[in-house]
This record gives structure tokens, sequence and C-alpha cells, in this order.
């Protein structure tokens, strides 16, 4: 075995559900969602795209993001040049394609964003921390892409294992529709979008008013646009819209919920159905968007009733992005896109926090043997055992200590969640045997030496 992979096998390790996730569980997410997105796209890294690094002008990013632009970090360089933190890994992507006359691609990207924001550490809000971004750029037939990335979101929160989630779907179109048939002029239709999108923090009432009173809309809108956004469900939800009387005379709204149909048919062949909900409510705040809207939230049952986690908000969203390429490329030139954004930092506070209502042992490190002695001048034997087994590529460790006493070593054993130990003394060399330790159980056996690996394997697979 090389000396790269010797070293990965000190550090590294596949995931096995949410007991996995104890150990290092940023890093656990970041690989479980990693494996899934390589089976369907190629790895955009910063290393990548070090041939085009780019500044980030103020401008770059001003108007993409609604209300959410005060949480961009503004700073100057040593010129004087005002410049910007990335909010998402969405506008430079489409920035890139533009500079790049990139057409056609699907890729995922894995980095750091940055938030103006006050940080809340239980819900996951910080201001430097990591998303997960799927996106497909080119020309494609309506909504086959956009179901993709909605299975992908099915996909990863259930290999997660995060518990029940819901995945709300929208499209811009309706919402606008909506807006318009309600008698919303055009100039405040972003204005208005920004306000329901506050509906998952805010009750109607708080948002009719500040539609009245701070966005300027007439009550009777107001109240109209409260009978829409109400409305949840699936497949007869379209169905009842596409009759509906306000929203049959407009183009944008037929638009939008002929092809919400065609997402719901693509989304029963690929079975995840059951986890969509059609949701008039969603609005998603960000400039950008222009067709099909989405955001995965974690669910809980209460009293007979599906109630959305609102403490911890969403993990998932994201849309069609039609425009946002061609406002980078000289030409205007539009590459349809769609993507999606995993909320890394807000998963890992949700998986923290399951593992410690667990009350199971939180690991601190990856190791999965300590070679321990339980007598004094066994150094030379440690060392030749824990090289065997680093050889083999299983993550082992021992005290750097000549003569460490036995029961401190399993006491780190059981401190660390290292779950298994390797003891040789006198006795196991004179036997040819390891005793191979289970901390869990504390049960101890006999193994001989030639058979250790494969013990040692078996037991950490089952």
């Amino acid at each position: 075995m090389s000396g790269l992979r010797r070293a990965a096998a000190r550090a590294w390790g596949p995931p096995r559900a949410l007991r996995a996730f104890s150990a290092r569980p940023r890093d656990r997410i970041v690989e479980t969602v990693g494996k899934l997105l390589q089976t369907k796209a190629q790895l955009e890294t910063e290393e990548g795209k070090k041939n085009f690094i780019l500044k980030t002008p103020k401008e770059t990013l001003t108007g993409k993001y609604g209300e959410d632009s005060k949480l961009i970090y503004d700073l100057k360089d040593q010129g004087g040049e005002l410049l910007s933190l990335r909010y998402d890994l969405t506008v430079p992507f489409a920035r890139y394609l533009a500079m790049n006359k990139i057409t056609n691609i699907k890729r995922y990207h894995i980095a750091k964003v940055y938030r103006r924001d006050n940080p809340v550490m239980t819900r996951g809000r910080y201001r430097e921390f990591y998303q997960c971004d799927f996106d497909i750029a080119g020309q494609c037939d309506p909504m086959i892409p956009d179901a993709e990335c909605l299975k992908i979101i099915h996909e990863i929160l259930s290999a997660l294992q995060l518990g029940n989630f819901l995945i709300k779907v929208n499209d811009r179109r309706i919402l606008s529709g909506v807006f318009a048939a309600c008698g919303v002029p055009e100039s405040k239709l972003q204005a208005a979008c920004s306000t329901v999108d506050k509906l998952n923090k805010m009750t109607w009432e708080d948002v009719k008013n500040e539609m009245v009173g701070e966005k300027g809309l007439t009550p009777e809108a107001a109240d109209l646009i409260g009978e829409y956004v109400k409305l949840h469900g699936g497949l007869d939800l379209v169905e009842q819209l596409l009759q509906d009387p306000r929203l049959s005379h407009n183009k944008l709204a037929g638009e939008g919920l002929r092809d919400m149909k065609l997402l719901f048919e693509y989304l029963m062949l690929f079975g995840i159905v059951d986890k969509i909900s059609f949701d008039l409510s969603l609005a998603r705040g960000l400039n950008y968007y222009t067709g099909v809207i989405y955001e995965a939230v974690l669910i809980q049952q209460q009293n007979d009733r599906v109630e959305e986690l609102v403490d911890v908000g969403s993990v998932a969203g994201g849309g069609r992005y039609d425009g946002l390429v061609g406002m980078f490329d000289s030409k205007r030139q539009k590459v349809p896109c769609v993507g999606v954004s995993i909320g890394i930092e807000r998963i890992f506070s949700i998986v923290n926090c399951k593992v410690k209502a667990s009350k199971e042992k939180i690991r601190t490190t990856e190791t999965q043997v300590l070679v321990a002695a339980p007598q004094k001048h066994f150094l030379a034997a440690r060392l030749k055992l824990i090289s065997e087994l680093w050889d083999a590529g299983i993550k082992a460790e021992m005290l750097y200590r000549e003569n460490p006493k036995l029961l401190k070593q399993l006491h780190y054993c059981e401190d660390t969640g290292i779950p298994l130990a390797a003891i040789i003394g006198e006795q196991e060399l004179k036997d040819g045997v390891v005793k191979l330790r289970d901390v869990a159980t504390r049960q101890e056996v006999d193994i001989p030496r030639q058979k250790l690996l494969e013990e040692i394997r078996r037991r950490l697979e089952s």
C-alpha cells in the first residue's frame, strides 16, 4: 500500500447510517452528498478553476438577491475597488459560464459562501459556511432536468436519514400570474414576491400588513393573494388551478401550471411524488429565478397533523434561472439553467442534535482500532502490529507512551469512541494470537494473528 493510501487509512472511512455521523459529522455529510452526486455529474473544484480566478465587483451581485442583498459582504481592495464575497454558488457559476462561452454542462460544487447575517448556531445559520450546488445548464425539453434536481434532493435527504421531509414546489410564473390576477401592478411584483417569501417566518396577517403598509398593495389585492398562498396539494391542485377563472386568462400562469403538471408526471415515474407538495406560498426571494422553484424542509407529526420544523428552516432549495447567464454575457445570450443548493451546515446542525438526543457516545476520532499492551516493554510489538494494520488500510492508533497502563488505554477508547482494541502482551505473543476487545460490550476474544485482519474487517462492516 502506498504512503498516501496508508495515510488515508488513518483518517477516512465509509459512512454507515446515522451512527457514522457521530464521528466528524460535517465530513461524513460532505462525503455522502459527494458520493451521490458523483454518479450524476462532474465535480467542479476550486483548484480546477485556478486559471479563471476573478474578482467579484459589487455590481456583479447587485440586484440578484432581492431583500437578501443586505446580507452580502462588501470590501475594498488595495486600489479602492468595491468588491463582494460570494453570497451563493449560483451567481459565480452563471458568470463563469458566460465568460467561458459554455452552453452545456452538468456539475456539482462544494465550497464556502458568506452572509452578513446574525449567526444562530443551533439553526445552522453562520456567516461563513459550506454549500453544495448541483446544476444542469443547456437546452433541454421542459421539466426533465428540473425533475432530476428534485430526485437528487430526495436521494440526499433519504441517504442522510434526517427524518421525515417534504419538498415544496412552485413556479415563479404561477406566482406572477396569481399576483397579476389579484391586481398587483407589474412594478410591484418582485416586492410582493419577497413579502410572500416571509410566510415561513411570519403569520399571514403580518405579511398582509407589510404588503399593504410597506409595499403599497391594496387591501383587496392582499386578501385575494391570501386565498391563493394558503393552497397546497398535489396534481389535483394543479388541475384545479388550470380551471381557475382568474388564472385561465394569464399566459404566464398557464405556462407554469402546464409545466407543473408535466413535472408531477415525471416525479411519479421517479417514485417520489409522495414527498412533493405544490405550495403556492413558496416564493424564494432571490430575483434570478424564472420558473420552477423548490425547497426541502423537515417535518414532524404533531397530534395527527404534519408540521414543519420551523426552527430548522429549509435544508435544500433551488429552481430554474434561465436569464442569469445572459446578465453576464456581452451579447445577452441566455443559457437555460436549473439547480439545487444543499445546506451542508444546516444539515450538520440537525445531525448533531439527533446524535446528542440519542445519547449515543459521540466519536471524536475516525480511528477504528487502538493497539494496546497490558504490560511494560511491549512498544516494539505494538509498533509492529500497528504497521500491519496501517498497511492493510485499517485506521489504527496507539498511545504515544512507552509503557502506558492498560486501563488508561481502554479509557481512551471509551472516551473517543474507538470501537475495537487490539491487545498484545506476553501471553498473546507466546500463543500467536491478538486479544480483540469490543469496547462497547467489553467482551474479549483471542484471534489467531493470521486471521486478525479478516476479523477486524468483519466486525467493522457488521
